[in-house]
């Protein structure tokens, strides 16, 4: 009896000894918990992955040897990253400098695009991240700079077209002041001083109008308007050019028609499209403003969605337009015929305008021409619901004649020969289309 009592007290002390080691060591461990594993050379640091994930620039890490850990989508939609390496030989020079002194530098370069595409105008930045990755990052300044372009071209363009007039009214009042004794003479000065004023005042206006476009990319309140309203006070503003000419402009189509826009830009843009028919045509001709429904459609706001539009169709006469004319009549300040523009008064920014505001207002410019036979301009907008009736007869415009032939004979017919330009300008990415059809 008394050797097991010595046996159980034997296993009581072992066991009681093996807790209090064992409790020493657990809090020997809690106090001094072990170091995290070193991280591998290749591994990323904690979020880098997510980050790039939700990138839409373009974002690249590369690793020790230069090669692609991790990039965001948008470097292969871009074509910097193939495979896991950078395609562009002075980005990976970048990379390797940065990894030799830890500096960050930044570069504006030229990037390629691939095959067929200009090459892109990027920012590109790298610096260390951590001791074994170096990030790079991209950002896309080719449409800053294509807009910078564009405004220095402006700024020129605006600086050639102002000099003319300014300086000739400068000759001129010279003229006056040596003529001083002739009263013939001031008052032919006096005429070509009052000519070249008026142009100065149209260029200027039209160059304050454009820039005021080119600043917006839509209407800002726009407005239920009639379109047979717009097209009347179109064609009245070009009244006196139209009885000068002794020629007619005749109103046909549909009525009730009604489009959301801006009502100023609406009546400036048909009366350009009227202008530049009457101009261009041989004087005692017809032009027509044909209202229709248009049966085209433009993109809605929603995907596949077609919106019913209203066409307003200008068409002449007149000399027609060649091919290699119709692929710039609607760049600022070009001119088919300078000498024509400068008679006319034309500044070479009316189709720009035109253009500019059918964009604008989510629509678009269609132009059939042929040289010899006339042109047709439609402008192409979005309609709203409404009730609209054929007109009953010709309606007479400024400078209207009888009326008695058919008023949209000026129209190009079905099938007709000639070119048909779509210049296409839709919000919210402007684009412009061209077919030419023989």
């Amino acid at each position: 009896m008394l050797e097991v009592s010595d046996s159980i007290a034997a296993l009581v002390g072992v066991l009681t000894g093996a807790a209090g080691v064992a409790a020493f060591r657990i809090s020997e461990r809690l106090q001094n918990p072990p170091a995290p594993p070193a991280p591998s050379a290749g591994a990323l640091p904690a979020g880098v992955s997510e980050v790039l994930t939700a990138l839409r620039s373009s974002a690249v890490v590369l690793s020790a040897d230069d090669q692609v850990v991790k990039a965001s989508a948008a470097s292969y939609a871009a074509g910097v990253v193939s495979g896991t390496e950078l395609t562009d030989a002075e980005l990976r020079e970048m990379v390797r400098a940065c990894r030799r002194d830890g500096r960050v530098r930044e570069v504006e370069t030229d990037l390629s695009s691939g095959l067929g595409r200009p090459p892109a105008v990027v920012l590109a930045r790298v610096t260390p991240l951590g001791p074994h990755h170096v990030l790079l990052l991209l950002e896309d300044r080719t449409e800053s700079r294509r807009i910078e372009a564009v405004r220095r071209d402006f700024v020129a363009n605006v600086s050639h077209e102002l000099k003319t007039p300014v300086g000739a009214l400068s000759l001129l009042s010279e003229a006056v002041e040596e003529a001083a004794d002739d009263p013939e003479a001031v008052r032919h000065f006096s005429r070509r001083m009052r000519r070249e004023a008026v142009r100065l005042t149209a260029l200027v206006q039209e160059i304050i109008d454009l820039s005021r476009l080119q600043a917006a990319d839509h209407v800002v309140q726009p407005e239920v308007l009639e379109v047979d309203a717009l097209v009347a006070e179109a064609v009245d503003r070009v009244g006196t050019l139209a009885q000068g000419r002794g020629s007619e402009v005749v109103v046909a189509g549909r009525r009730g028609l009604q489009v959301r826009g801006d009502r100023e830009l609406l009546v400036t843009a048909l009366r350009n499209l009227v202008h530049n028919a009457l101009a261009y045509s041989p004087e005692r001709s017809r032009v027509v403003v044909e209202v229709r429904e248009g049966s085209g459609g433009v993109a809605g706001e929603a995907v596949g969605q077609q919106v019913p539009t209203v066409d307003i169709a200008v068409s002449d006469r007149g000399v027609g337009i060649s091919a290699a004319d119709l692929n710039r009549i609607f760049e600022r300040f070009y001119r088919v015929d300078p000498a024509r523009s400068r008679s006319t008064g034309g500044t070479g920014l009316g189709l720009s305008i035109v253009k500019h505001v059918a964009g604008n207002h989510g629509g678009e410019v269609l132009v059939w021409s042929a040289e010899g036979e006339g042109s047709t301009f439609t402008l192409r907008l979005p309609g709203l619901a409404a009730t609209a009736e054929p007109r009953p007869a010709a309606e007479p415009g400024a400078g209207a004649g009888s009326g008695a032939d058919d008023p949209a004979s000026t129209s190009p017919p079905a099938g007709a020969a000639g070119r048909t330009t779509p210049h296409t300008v839709r919000r919210p990415s402007p684009r412009t289309s061209l077919e030419v059809r023989p």
